[in-house]
């Protein structure tokens, strides 16, 4: 099944500026895998040491997000959407 991965901005410099990438898969893990293997160095960014996402990297499967379903092993269809949201941490003002 093709789904399309979306890209944010802070890590396409990972993807050659891609804002978009198409992989084959049945799981958003495969998919994530199958972009991290294409482009190796999205890796570190995305896991972990224990080859878990980190727990600051947010993953919707059609504005859904995985951890409310099966996690990394939520199932895809063809056309779906991921959309890799990374929390960035920002301070205000006073």
């Amino acid at each position: 099944m093709s789904v399309t991965i979306t890209i944010p901005t802070p890590l396409r410099q990972f993807t050659s500026g891609r804002t978009e990438v198409t992989v084959e898969a049945q799981t958003a893990a495969e998919a994530l895998d199958r972009l991290t293997t294409d482009h190796p160095d999205l890796r570190k960014h995305l896991y972990n040491d224990r080859n878990a996402l980190r727990n600051f990297v947010n993953v919707y499967v059609n504005e859904e997000d995985i951890r409310h379903g099966n996690g990394p092993e939520t199932s895809l269809k063809d056309g779906d959407t991921i959309m890799i949201v990374p929390a960035i941490a920002g301070g205000g003002t006073r």
